[in-house]
């Protein structure tokens, strides 16, 4: 099971702004679904063949992911560059192992992590 939803409120309201402040996280840009607001969000983010893959650690029903899937585009702010990505998809751990580079670490087991969510790489 991944993390539970509210741990993920907490670090949105107390660990993710210093994350951002940090500059040292990649941060995903998206819309919210109901409000309409702009948010930002720190990531675990990694590159793969023509887009990036996100590690879901709070799992899909979180908000940040609700509101990529519904608006079907976000940015991503990663080493001092701006991407926008596009065509959001949920995929299962043999899926996203398979396009992650060998050299990035797995999730741990324990924490039983099974979704993933990729994006591809908005045209232009």
């Amino acid at each position: 099971m991944p993390m539970p939803l509210w741990w993920g409120h907490v670090n949105k309201r107390v660990f993710n702004p210093r994350a951002i402040a940090s500059g040292k996280y990649p941060v995903l840009t998206h819309v919210g679904r109901k409000s309409g607001a702009t948010y930002r969000t720190p990531m675990d983010a990694h590159p793969v063949e023509g887009g990036y893959l996100f590690i879901l650690v709070y799992g899909s029903r979180s908000d940040w992911v609700q509101n990529v899937l519904a608006s079907g585009d976000a940015r991503l702010r990663v080493d001092g560059k701006e991407v926008g990505l596009t065509a959001p998809r949920l995929v299962e751990k043999q899926e996203a192992f398979q396009a992650l580079p060998q050299t990035v670490a797995r999730p741990p087991k324990v924490l039983r992590i099974t979704e993933f969510l990729r994006m591809d790489l908005a045209a232009g």
